[in-house]
C-alpha cells in the first residue's frame, strides 16, 4: 500500500463515521434503535439483509477452499444461503415483520417469553449471545489478517482498528446506521468487485488463457466439480438446511432487517432481492478466486492467503485500496449488525429480568443502555477475535463453519420453528430439550466421538447432527407432550394473520415488564 490506498482507507472510515452521525438524528427511543421504527425502505432492507451476511472470512477462508477445490465454493456457500433466503421469503420473512408490527417487540427472540416461557427465551437468549461473540470473533480475526498481508500491522492493532471505527457508528446511530453504511458498503463492494473481475481476465488474456480455456488447465484440474473433497452432497444438503435457519433470522441480525420494514409484504420482497443479490454476484466475487492458482502461489498451506496476494499483483494503487475497503466493508457491515442484535436481545430479554430497574427503564435510559451494551458487546468479541487461532478454536474457517453452523440450529429451531401453525404443539419442553440435546450433540460430535474415530467425523456431520438431533426432538416431543395453551395459539396466530399493512409503531415494551401477554397494555 502507497499514501492513496492508504487515502482511499481513512476516506472510507471517515465516510462511516459520518453516516453514523447522521443517523443518530433518526433515533428517537429503542425502536429505533434496533428496528429502525419500522421505516426502513424494502429494497435498502434487501441491500443491508445481503451486505450483513457478508465478512472478510469470504476473502481468507473461503478464498483458501476455491483456491484448493474451486467452484464448489460457490455451490456449498452462496448458493445454498439463496435458496434458504428465497424459501424464508414466504415462511419466514412476513412473520418476523410480524413481531414488530403486532407484537411490537424489538428483539427477535423478545416473543419467545410468551410463545414459550421465561427461562426457554433465557437459554436461547444467553447461548445465542455466546455464540455471536465467538462468530463476530472470527469475524475480526479475518479482517485483521487481511490487513497485517496489506500493511504490516498485528494481528491485535488491526482488531482495534476496525472494531473500534465500527462501534463509532453503529452505537451512535444503530440499525439506521446500519443499514446506510452497508448500503455504502455495497456500492465500494461492487466498484473493487468488478475491478478485480476485470484485472484477472486481463491477465489471463497477457496469459494466452481464455476466459472459458482457462477450466483445462492443470493447475485448475477437478476445480470445475460442483462437490469434492469434504464438501459433498450430505454437506450441501446440511448447509442448505441450516442457511435457510441461520440467514432467515436463526442468528438474529438477519430478523432485524426483516422487522425494520413497513410490513410483511414489504419483508418478504426484501428477502426475494438479498436471495437474487446472493444468488447472482457472489459469482462475481469468486471468479477470481477460482482462477487464483494460475496465477500466485498461496504461501499458507490452505491458501487463504490467495486472493489477498493476487490482489497485491494486479491491481494499481488506488484500486488496491478500494478492494482492501471492499473487504474491511464486508466485515464491518456483519459486525455491527451483530452488534445491533446482540444489544437488543440483552437490552429487551436478558437485562428486565436480571435488574428490576432495567425494567424500569425510560426511552432515554433504555437507549442508553443499548449503546452501551453495544460497544461492550464488540469489546468481547475483539478479545476472543485474539485468541481465534488458539489450538482452542483452531483456524478462522472453523470457526464459521463448525461452531457457528454446528451450534446455530439448535438455537435457532425453536425460535424460527415456534412461528409457524405446523409447529403449534410444541412448548417448552420440547424447546428446551431440543436446544439442550443439540448442544450436547455438538459437543459428542465435534470431541469425544471425533477423537476416537480415526480421522474425525465428517465435516458434514459435525454440522449437520446437532440440528437433526434438535429439530427431531423439538417436533416429537411436541406431538408426545403438546402445550399449545391459548395464550400461545393467540402469540402463534398474531404473527400468521395478514391485514398488518396499517399496524399502530408502537414504543416496545421490555420484556418482563407488565402483562404476560407481548404488546399487552
Amino acid at each position: 500500500m502507497n499514501s492513496l490506498d492508504w487515502a482511499v482507507l481513512i476516506g472510507y472510515f471517515g465516510v462511516m463515521v459520518a453516516i453514523g452521525v447522521w443517523s443518530h438524528k433518526r433515533v428517537d427511543n429503542v425502536s429505533d434503535f434496533f428496528t429502525a421504527g419500522g421505516k426502513m425502505p424494502w429494497w435498502l432492507s434487501g441491500i443491508s439483509h445481503h451486505m450483513s451476511g457478508y465478512s472478510a472470512v469470504m476473502f481468507t477462508g473461503y478464498a483458501g477452499i476455491a483456491y484448493t477445490y474451486g467452484v464448489t465454493s460457490f455451490i456449498t456457500w452462496s448458493f445454498p444461503i439463496a435458496l434458504g433466503i428465497a424459501i424464508g421469503s414466504k415462511l419466514f420473512a412476513p412473520r418476523i415483520n410480524r413481531l414488530r408490527s403486532r407484537l411490537h417487540v424489538a428483539s427477535p427472540l423478545e416473543y419467545l417469553k410468551n410463545r414459550y416461557d421465561l427461562p426457554t427465551q433465557q437459554a436461547l437468549a444467553w447461548s445465542g449471545m455466546l455464540l455471536k461473540i465467538v462468530d463476530v470473533g472470527a469475524k475480526w480475526a479475518a479482517i485483521a489478517t487481511l490487513l497485517s498481508v496489506f500493511t504490516g500491522v498485528s494481528l491485535n492493532q488491526g482488531i482495534l482498528i476496525t472494531g473500534a471505527i465500527t462501534a463509532v457508528y453503529c452505537t451512535i446511530g444503530g440499525l439506521w446506521a446500519d443499514a446506510l453504511t452497508e448500503l455504502g458498503q455495497f456500492v465500494i463492494q461492487l466498484l473493487a468487485g468488478v475491478s478485480m473481475f476485470v484485472a484477472v481476465v486481463v491477465k489471463l488474456g497477457d496469459k494466452d488463457i481464455g476466459f472459458l480455456g482457462a477450466w483445462d488447465e492443470p493447475a485448475l484440474h477437478g476445480h470445475g466439480k460442483p462437490l469434492v473433497g469434504p464438501y459433498g452432497t450430505v454437506f450441501l444438503l446440511a448447509f442448505l438446511f441450516i442457511k435457510l435457519f441461520e440467514y432467515n433470522g436463526g442468528m438474529l441480525n438477519q430478523a432485524q432487517r426483516y422487522m425494520a420494514t413497513g410490513s410483511a409484504r414489504q419483508a418478504e420482497r426484501s428477502a426475494r432481492l438479498s436471495a437474487i443479490l446472493w444468488l447472482v454476484w457472489p459469482v462475481v466475487l469468486f471468479f477470481p478466486m477460482w482462477m487464483s492458482p494460475l496465477l500466485v502461489h498461496a504461501q499458507k498451506p490452505d491458501g487463504s492467503d490467495s486472493y489477498a496476494l493476487m490482489t497485491e499483483q494486479l491491481l494499481p494503487h488506488g484500486l488496491l485500496g478500494l478492494v482492501i475497503v471492499g473487504f474491511f466493508s464486508h466485515t464491518m457491515a456483519m459486525c455491527s449488525s451483530d452488534a445491533n442484535a446482540i444489544a437488543a436481545v440483552f437490552t429487551r430479554d436478558v437485562a428486565p429480568v436480571l435488574s428490576a430497574k432495567a425494567r424500569a427503564w425510560g426511552e432515554r435510559s433504555g437507549l442508553i443502555a443499548a449503546r452501551v451494551t453495544t460497544v461492550v458487546f464488540l469489546g468481547l468479541s475483539m478479545a476472543v477475535a485474539t485468541q481465534v487461532n488458539s489450538p482452542a478454536f483452531k483456524d478462522i474457517i472453523t470457526v464459521v463453519i463448525k461452531w457457528v453452523a454446528g451450534l446455530m440450529g439448535p438455537i435457532a429451531i425453536p425460535m424460527m420453528l415456534g412461528l409457524l401453525r405446523p409447529f403449534r404443539r410444541s412448548g417448552p419442553t420440547a424447546a428446551l430439550t431440543s436446544w439442550a440435546a443439540g448442544l450436547l450433540a455438538f459437543w459428542l460430535v465435534n470431541y469425544p466421538v471425533s477423537w476416537s474415530v480415526d480421522g474425525g467425523v465428517p465435516l458434514q456431520y459435525q454440522v449437520s447432527i446437532p440440528l437433526a438431533v434438535s429439530l427431531v426432538l423439538y417436533i416429537l416431543i411436541g406431538y408426545l407432550k403438546p402445550e399449545d395453551t391459548p395464550e400461545r395459539l393467540a402469540v402463534i396466530e398474531k404473527v400468521n394473520t395478514d391485514g398488518d399493512e396499517g399496524a399502530a409503531l408502537a414504543v416496545p415494551v421490555p420484556a418482563g415488564a407488565g402483562d404476560d401477554v407481548v404488546g399487552a397494555p
